[in-house]
């Protein structure tokens, strides 16, 4: 995934990736010799380049760039700073909303900010909760979301969410201010060498070392970001790059010939017919679909009109396809996935693996999954075909064509084939009847899973869910049903708690006419707390359903069911007093002016939460939850179907 990216303070020189469908050997290494530059000023200006060799191949396909007529501030030769440049570049990508936390390394950036009529930054009160929120900002739109900290402490509190971006496959450029070229290396003050720390964690990075390469750098970015698989992109700017007056030239073309190279070229018919002819051949055939569906939702849906074939989804693909089509949905397989969607997979003779890496929290045992089936796999990333388990037939390829493709095939031959599953899917609506997802009532407390239940049927199923990470987080996933793509937004691969709240926030900004709501839980919530100072200046209208048990909540589960119950610092309350809830979220709430309230007895739930969606504007409503219940069905790690765990919970002794 990461691609080779100019190394920082150390590198004297600087690669610079660069090919083209028809090659000019012009490629380049930058030398700066900053020892032997002069110090540029404010007022200086760049007329010449640094001392260049030539070995690179520039691209000059006018096809891939079609930027749209764009009128500057600017006269076209009109000196600028750096950090207007930058500014102008993002404007140009069509970006009309940053969540940029300033500092003594990006406060040029910022001032420039404040220059832009198109450009509204939202200010988190953490840059973590920045990068969270341009992540559910991407996430909610299918945009690239943007983020900006300044260098030092400010850049590597990106890490988390570039680290959860990637895993996710979420397009995200992160900016980030540097020391100083003169002083890279030096250890100076908030000094971090940041393309260094983020290479394994992001799809490209940039270190800019000259001020004429910021419109380049910014488009590439952005390409890299959402095309092939997607993936965050950060580009490092010192702080005299931005200081230093410029006339950009916005004509540079792209020089990413190798990147271009390796994207996956449109399907091949005959591969497509040969699965549509393993289709026809199956007795029990299980699509199992991956956040790599979310584009091609449509396509998706038509297939499986065509072809009557079940579909069990991923953490991330959860939306690619109505869950609430009982017909063919079979909802989330995996650890806690349905009984009924982990048994299709089981029993499967043919599994179409659309979109999807194969998880080790889908797979489990991996020489157990799926073992009696044949395994078509198609994935836009060559490399994570055939990593985890080897298909019988694979094809890399956009989803979306090949779907486009085998969609069209069954068009023509539908008749000639005859498909007909209906035996199987019978064989799986009587699993769904004896395993259906449930949940026990203990006299007037509310079952958190209750409560996700009422806010499913209250929103109508509409409304885009954000969360953190534990037993809420597949909670959520298990009883609201997903009926479109970008409306469940939650961190999959990496698992990052306080997750939510910001994401929630980056949500409300790109979907301004969308009821957005946090399903979160208290462990989660307190890592990202004073992002509710941004939710109320920014008057965004986030709902906050916090289902709190004053427990690390799926580490209890765990310890509960392998560890004797045995609490090893698990408990978030008050030790000294275990009977009163702390902290009070309801006073977080207060001091950020966010208007809360408290539930605790299942009778009062409903109005409770019918009042949060009513009020204009942020809302937090604390559901008081026992802390005693389990995410069922459950497969241990690296267990079976056979050894899923359908009954119990911290009430019983294991």
């Amino acid at each position: 995934m990461a691609a080779a990216a100019p190394t920082s303070s150390s590198a004297a020189i600087s690669k610079n990736p660069s090919l083209d469908c028809k090659p000019k050997l012009t490629s380049r290494f930058t030398l700066p010799f900053p020892h032997l530059s002069q110090k540029p000023t404010g007022a200086s200006i760049s007329h010449r380049r640094p001392l260049r060799i030539s070995n690179v191949l520039s691209y000059t396909n006018k096809q891939i760039v079609q930027e749209e007529t764009f009128v500057s501030r600017f006269a076209a030769d009109e000196p600028r700073k750096g950090s207007d440049v930058l500014v102008e570049a993002l404007e140009r990508e069509g970006v009309t909303d940053v969540f940029a936390y300033p500092g003594g390394a990006s406060m040029e950036i910022h001032q420039a900010l404040t220059r832009s009529t198109t450009i509204r930054n939202v200010l988190p009160r953490h840059e973590q909760g920045g990068v969270f929120a341009a992540e559910g900002y991407a996430r909610a739109s299918g945009k690239p979301g943007v983020c900006i900290a300044t260098s030092g402490p400010g850049a590597t509190n990106l890490v988390s969410g570039l680290a959860d971006a990637l895993l996710d496959s979420v397009p995200l450029v992160a900016i980030t201010g540097q020391v100083p070229r003169r002083m890279i290396g030096t250890d100076a003050f908030q000094e971090t060498p940041i393309v260094e720390v983020t290479r394994s964690i992001t799809k490209h990075n940039y270190l800019v070392l000259d001020v004429e390469d910021i419109p380049r750098v910014v488009k590439e970015a952005f390409f890299i970001a959402r095309s092939g698989r997607p993936g965050p992109v950060l580009i490092d700017v010192p702080k005299d790059i931005q200081q230093q007056m410029v006339v950009p030239n916005w004509d540079q073309p792209m020089r990413l010939g190798g990147y271009l190279s390796r994207l996956p070229k449109p399907p091949n018919q005959m591969l497509l017919e040969q699965i549509i002819r393993l289709i026809s051949e199956s007795k029990k055939p299980v699509l199992y679909v991956g956040g790599g569906c979310l584009n091609s939702s449509e396509e998706l849906k038509r297939f499986v009109e065509l072809t009557g074939i079940p579909v069990a989804s991923t953490l991330m693909g959860l939306g690619s396809y109505p869950g609430s089509d009982e017909d063919f949905a079979l909802q989330m397989l995996g650890m806690h996935g349905t009984v009924y969607a982990n048994y299709a997979v089981d029993k499967s003779d043919l599994l179409l693996a659309f979109g999807v890496r194969f998880d080790d929290r889908v797979t489990g045992k991996l020489e157990a999954f799926a073992s009696r089936a044949k395994i078509v796999h198609i994935d836009i990333d060559s490399a994570e075909i055939g990593k985890n388990k080897i298909p019988h037939m694979s094809i890399c390829a956009d989803l979306k064509l090949a779907l486009e493709g085998l969609n069209s095939i069954l068009e023509e031959k539908i008749r000639k084939l005859n498909l007909d599953f209906s035996e199987w899917r019978t064989e799986l609506k009587e699993q769904r009847t004896k395993y259906p997802l449930s949940f026990k009532t203990f006299g007037d407390l509310i079952p958190p899973q209750y409560a996700i239940q009422t806010l499913d049927e209250l929103t109508g199923g509409e409304a885009i869910i954000t969360t953190g990470v534990g037993q809420h987080q597949m909670w959520a996933a298990q009883f609201y049903k997903y009926n479109r793509p970008r409306q469940w937004l939650t961190s999959a691969g990496l698992g990052a708690m306080g997750f939510g709240l910001p994401a929630a926030i980056g949500a409300a900004v790109a979907k301004p006419e969308a009821v957005v709501v946090d399903i979160d839980g208290d462990g989660s919530f307190m890592m990202n707390v004073q992002e509710l100072a941004t939710v109320r200046v920014e008057n965004l209208p986030v709902k906050i359903m916090l289902l709190n048990n004053q427990h690390l909540g799926m580490v209890v589960q765990w310890e509960d069911r392998f560890y004797k119950a045995n609490r090893a610092h698990t408990f978030l309350g008050n030790p000294a007093n275990e009977s009163e809830i702390f902290p009070d979220m309801l006073k977080f709430a207060e001091a950020c002016g966010v208007p809360a309230a408290r539930v605790a007895k299942k009778e009062e739930l409903r109005a409770a939460i019918q009042k949060m969606l009513d009020t204009p504007g942020p809302y937090l409503l604390d559901v008081i939850v026992p802390h005693q219940e389990h995410v069922l069905p459950m497969i241990p790690s690296g267990g079976a179907f056979k050894d899923v765990i359908t009954e119990g919970d911290g009430r019983t002794k294991y």
